[in-house]
């Protein structure tokens, strides 16, 4: 049988084992309860398959990993200490309120704000970047998105990101976006390019419920 490409508490081995073995060496924790095996390298799909074991199934397909936390899936930078979590706004949040290790986020998505990787659903790379320069406090997000901006593969690019913040509705966030994009590159940004959806390399991409929030 072939060997499993991430190690979780289960009928193989509990977390205490797991941990044991970690301070041993035999295995390398990715996230939470996730381990890899020897010699096993992180990717996306792995890094949200970690994530997914802490969110209860019953509620995965409700919820979609964003901001830093879909930052550190695609990159893996900057662990997050609790997993930002987004929820549609067409759905009730009140059942999730009481989810451990989360922060949640009601938001509106749009038909290519949500991907899935290893069976989590993830906000896309733009969403993720537009939300991380928006949402984030400065120190931490500047350092996120230079790493989301050096992965060609994902599609960010820094006019198109500064197209999606300057149309998003006007908030009080806004301006302190600008800014942190600003700080991204010293002196003046280029001329903004016609908005155009870039969805990035994800397993798959799920319609969403509206536009972006």
């Amino acid at each position: 049988m072939d060997r499993p490409e991430l190690y979780a508490p289960g009928a193989l081995f509990s977390w205490q084992e797991l941990q044991a073995m970690a301070v041993d060496g035999v295995v390398t924790r990715l996230f939470q309860r996730g381990y890899l095996p020897p010699g096993a390298r992180a990717t996306p799909q792995l890094r949200a398959r970690a994530a997914a074991l802490i969110i209860p199934p019953a509620v995965r397909a409700r919820v979609v990993a964003g901001r830093m936390t879909a930052a550190w899936i695609y990159d893996g930078t900057q662990e997050p200490d609790r997993l930002a979590l987004l929820v549609d706004a067409g759905h009730r949040v009140s059942g999730l309120r009481s989810m451990r290790g989360c922060t949640l986020h009601e938001v509106r998505l749009g038909p290519f704000d949500v991907v899935n990787f290893g069976g989590l659903l993830v906000s896309s790379p733009l969403r993720t970047a537009l939300d991380i320069a928006l949402h984030v406090e400065a120190d931490r997000a500047v350092p996120a998105l230079r790493a989301l901006l050096a992965r060609p593969e994902l599609g960010v690019r820094l006019r198109l990101l500064r197209v999606a913040v300057e149309a998003s509705p006007r908030l009080p966030h806004k301006k302190a976006a600008l800014e942190k994009l600003a700080a991204l590159v010293p002196g003046a940004l280029p001329a903004p390019l016609p908005v155009a959806a870039g969805p990035g390399t994800p397993d798959s991409v799920r319609p969403g419920a509206g536009p972006v929030a």
